[in-house]
């Protein structure tokens, strides 16, 4: 159980009336932050909901604010490529119009804005810069990287710089000084567009609160329409916390976590008579991983035994004899402990490694699975990915970001070789990874496949039953001497600047669910000799139904756990 203050600071609160919430800033207890399509600046009560406009008369100054902040009594704001700022903010808010001075334009569109003592940090990453800017003066005294690739907003607490990325869907945490990257994390929403620290805040975990605007689809009834339910879209916002743990030995950052059942259940439905002696159907477990806890699993339908494979837990069910006409439903439900996870590995942590152990180059290095690796185009496609690349991590993000912009991402029944898919330009997710696995391993990187399925990404959604729309399948790569790291196989592009967001590079969202490392997640095998797919389908033998509950949101658990 959490603590009762731990939970009752991980409750999500929407506003009322709110559209799309982009700046989020604290005057002492009170959440101020501004809708940018309604022009109102809002206090909003964080416990009932309760929202108030505090600008009634003055709402065209506030029309596209991107960015607020608050420090002792001036009230700063975004607008455009200006900072503005009103110096009495606090003694007027509420009670009368704010009057703002122009602070500084710096002539591209800005995002983000956090004042400490002297310094105010702005974000414009049309420039891809955070500016830091002399409060008395206006004056630019330096400028860092801006870290993602989407609209960034701010927060600073004590030595700490804060930016949340909408597209890259990670806070980072830097330096504010220097502008070095501390950690980053990843969020349980997508598209975050503010964050602020409460500083009433006193619990065990660390907390932000983290605004996110975004729209949702949902079937819109209009009873006058020939067709009364249609597919429309609403605007969607509303305030969450982030609350998270970093492990520095370990490299990576766990944030907001959440207790799934999942249940994977396989129905007997044959397309033509069969008949089977000694039949085992091996299926995959959740892992116990750094990010992911499989608490407990019971069996549905009909007992299973349990087998490891390669530090792998499987549920075996064994068939004595598989009948012609037998009816038969069988899995397992399985209770997980699932955290979003982001490694922060640079360039430098990964020269001079130890030597990849022989043991992972006969298994992690080698054509195991119809990759086509001794193909001309495939063994190209190797070379012209890394260049003259010889930094590990750097030839990873090559390979991944050359195998995104060769190929298309379409939704096939089957799964081609790297060969087949390179020269058609187009691949499902499955084929992604064929490509990614074939790149990585010719150019000596062990790697291996995880999947294979997401949870739907709504934990608002608590206690109903959700089915995911598909499979899915990421991989793994090895640093020597740091251990295995996930990267998302999927293309994740941004279509209006045509960059690849790095949020799943080194990192998985909660959903994620890891089962069959490096093996096949379901399998059969004959009086113990394992049945390779292509003579038996399992799609022709059976349908799987698979069922997500969240159940709960939990806190990352301490680092001596």
């Amino acid at each position: 159980m959490l603590p009762p203050q731990t939970r009752a600071d991980l409750r999500t609160v929407r506003p009322f009336g709110v559209y799309r919430l982009h700046g989020l800033t604290f005057l002492g207890d009170r959440a101020i932050a501004v809708d940018s399509v309604r022009g109102h600046l809002l206090e909003i009560d964080l416990t009932t909901e309760n929202t108030t406009i505090l600008n009634p008369y003055q709402v065209s100054d506030f029309l596209d604010v991107r960015g607020l902040a608050f420090w002792q009594e001036s009230l700063w704001l975004t607008r455009e490529d200006t900072v503005y700022c009103c110096p009495d903010a606090r003694d007027r808010l509420g009670r009368e119009p704010l009057k703002f001075e122009e602070f500084a334009r710096l002539g591209d569109r800005l995002s983000g804005v956090a004042v400490w003592e002297s310094a105010v940090y702005v974000s414009c990453q049309r420039a891809g810069y955070i500016y830091i800017l002399n409060r008395n003066s206006g004056e630019i005294i330096t400028q860092f990287y801006a870290p993602g690739i989407g609209e960034e907003n701010l927060a600073v607490s004590e030595e700490d710089l804060w930016i949340c990325d909408s597209e890259e869907q990670t806070i980072y945490c830097m330096d504010r000084a220097t502008g070095d990257l501390r950690y980053n994390l990843l969020t349980p929403y997508s598209h975050p567009t503010a964050i602020a620290f409460d500083p009433r805040q006193v619990s065990a975990h660390r907390l932000l609160h983290v605004a996110y605007a975004e729209e949702e689809i949902y079937i819109r009834d209009d009873p006058n329409a020939s067709n009364p339910h249609q597919v429309s879209f609403r605007d969607r916002t509303f305030i969450h916390p982030v609350c998270f743990q970093y492990h520095p030995q370990q490299h990576y950052t766990l944030s907001n976590g959440y207790l799934v059942e999942m249940s994977y259940v396989e129905e007997l439905s044959p397309l033509e008579p069969v008949q089977f002696e000694k039949l085992d159907w091996r299926i995959a477990l959740p892992a116990d991983t750094a990010r992911q806890r499989l608490k407990e699993v019971r069996a549905i339908g009909m007992p299973f035994e349990e087998e490891t494979e390669r530090g792998q837990r499987f549920a075996v069910f064994k068939f004595d004899t598989l009948q012609q006409d037998e009816a038969r439903i069988f899995g397992w439900k399985a209770l997980v402990e699932l955290y979003s996870i982001k490694y922060h590995l640079t360039p430098r942590d990964v020269e001079d490694l130890p030597e990849l152990p022989e043991e992972f180059k006969q298994l992690y290095l080698v054509d195991n699975d119809q990759l086509a690796m001794n193909s001309d185009i495939v063994r190209q496609a190797a070379r012209e990915a890394i260049g003259n690349e010889t930094n590990l991590l750097r030839k990873i993000l090559s390979i991944r970001d050359y195998v995104y912009d060769k190929l298309d991402y379409g939704i096939k029944p089957y799964i081609d070789p790297p060969d087949v898919v390179l020269e058609r330009g187009v691949g499902s997710c499955g084929e992604y990874v064929g490509v990614l696995l074939a790149l990585l391993r010719l150019n000596g990187i062990a790697c291996r496949t995880v999947g294979r399925y997401k949870c739907p990404p709504h934990p608002e959604r608590k206690g109903v039953p959700l089915q995911p729309d598909y499979n899915h399948v990421w991989l793994e790569f090895y640093v020597p001497g740091i251990g295995w790291i996930p990267m998302e196989s999927n293309p994740d592009d941004n279509e209006e600047g045509g960059l690849h967001p790095m949020r799943f590079f080194m990192g998985l969202a909660w959903h994620h669910i890891e089962l069959g490392k490096g093996i096949r997640f379901e399998s059969l095998r004959l009086d113990g000799v394992p049945i390779h797919k292509s003579k038996i389908p399992l799609g022709d033998l059976a349908l799987n139904h698979v069922r997500f509950t969240i159940l709960d949101e939990l806190p990352p658990p301490n680092p001596e756990e």
